[in-house]
């Protein structure tokens, strides 16, 4: 998965629409495992687990695969900013599913794109937008709106800002990848600057809150952080890392809404959430604004 293996293009082909549509299954599903999970280990400290099971396996994976992760190359102070944005993310949002549905939690996760689409084009011309492509985002962020609202109503406020919260420090994550040109890099060692901060800084983070880190872990918790950390974390992290480096950030952005459908599905089936009216129009808009933003 080297960046430097294939050339970037300046649209999403089949590849990338697979690649986009396994990593959106996965990740709506991991919500709602990690909704199940809080409630036997605590969200800072689970989420510090996960990272550092996949660092350990990114770090087996390099030395199969010959990547040099420690090489000078300019990208340290870049790669520790990207660390720490990855890591407040996760809190925020491990947190934000113990206030909120991992439904509604989605939908306000995946409000990142708005923040690629605003910031990104000051650094990189060609990810500026078309009318039509604000269009589609202005759809998606309609839809955020109508749900918040309806959080606002119900009392599901707090863990609905803490989705916000994580999906503009997403945005920002993917916006300091590609304005710092950390694209440059492998995407072995692009993530490993995110799994092993987020490692730290979650580990430190949990300590401060006063979180227990010795709470029995039952056969359930033990599979759930296993696939957090070996397809979550580590897989479909390295292959959104790799996309980053050779596909629009807007386009690969904005197609992720998907997600949320997932994990809408997934909520319903597992843990019995319930879908109003107001978080399925929500979710069409979104649908709309995938098309739209993803047109040539």
């Amino acid at each position: 998965m080297n960046t430097s293996s294939r050339p970037r293009k300046d649209h999403l082909d089949p590849l990338a629409v697979g690649i986009l549509l396994l990593c959106c299954l996965f990740w709506g599903f991991q919500q709602v495992m990690v909704k199940a999970t809080v409630a036997e280990l605590p969200p800072v400290f689970q989420s510090a687990v996960r990272s550092l099971g996949a660092t350990l396996l990114l770090w087996v994976w390099c030395q199969w695969r010959g990547v040099h992760l420690f090489a000078r190359d300019g990208s340290l102070w870049a790669g520790l900013l990207v660390g720490c944005l990855f890591a407040l993310e996760f809190a925020f949002l491990y947190i934000g599913l113990q206030h909120t549905s991992a439904s509604r939690l989605t939908v306000f996760l995946y409000t990142s794109p708005f923040w690629v689409a605003a910031l990104l084009p000051w650094f990189i011309r060609t990810e500026r937008l078309r009318p039509v492509q604000w269009l589609g985002l202005a759809c998606a962020f309609a839809a955020m709106v109508f749900a918040l609202r309806e959080g606002f109503g119900s009392g599901n406020a707090t863990g609905d800002l803490m989705g916000l919260t994580a999906g503009a420090l997403w945005g920002l994550t993917t916006v300091a990848i590609r304005a710092t040109n950390l694209t440059r890099l492998s995407a072995e060692k692009l993530l490993f600057y995110q799994l092993a901060v987020s490692t730290a800084v979650l580990a430190l983070l949990s300590h401060g809150m006063g979180e227990p880190w010795d709470n029995p872990w039952s056969s359930f918790a033990m599979a759930s952080v296993v696939v957090q950390t070996v397809v979550g974390a580590f897989a479909t992290y390295l292959a959104w890392m790799w996309m980053l480096g050779h596909y629009p950030a807007t386009k690969i952005s904005a197609f992720v809404f998907l997600t949320p459908l997932f994990a809408l599905l997934f909520g319903m089936l597992w843990l019995g959430e319930t879908v109003t009216l107001t978080l399925t129009l929500s979710l069409t808009l979104v649908a709309v604004g995938i098309v739209l933003v993803n047109r040539k």
